[in-house]
């Protein structure tokens, strides 16, 4: 699985005009699920967020995770992180994982964060959603589980 996780003030999504989820202090976690993932896999993702430290402690160095600042997470799928731009200039989504695959995971991923402890928003699988957010920091991690 892929993800970029955004350090936020603040984030929100949109669908349709509507807001549809929102967090405060925390994460903006962008999630792809590939080809061949598995339950496992999303766990193990899900583990390196909550413990990925990440956030200020008192002397202002990256020493706090999300769990310890309690932080919140606003989970969106995003299909365009399996991107494949080596050949050409249209990028390929091949190694995507199949829409229903994809969504099981990406449920999977905002369950175990919620049973983790971290309040939790989404967007809408599939959907065309806008995303706003305010980035601390800024800081941006980009998460693979191949690596």
């Amino acid at each position: 699985m892929r993800a970029l996780l955004q350090r936020v003030a603040h984030a929100h999504v949109d669908v349709d005009g509507a807001r549809i989820g929102a967090c405060g202090p925390g994460l903006l976690i962008l999630v792809c699920a590939m080809q061949g993932d598995t339950a496992d896999i999303a766990d193990r993702l899900v583990a390196k967020i909550t413990k990925l430290r990440i956030f200020k402690d008192e002397a202002g160095k990256m020493n706090r995770s999300l769990l310890d600042v309690g932080g919140a997470a606003l989970v969106v799928s995003q299909f365009t992180l399996a991107a494949d731009t080596s050949r050409g200039n249209r990028p390929g989504f091949s190694t995507a994982a199949a829409p229903a695959e994809g969504e099981a995971l990406y449920l999977q991923v905002v369950e175990r964060l919620r049973e983790a402890g971290v309040t939790t928003a989404t967007g809408q699988f599939g959907a065309d959603m806008q995303v706003g957010l305010v980035n601390d920091g800024p800081v941006t991690i980009w998460l693979d589980t191949d690596t």
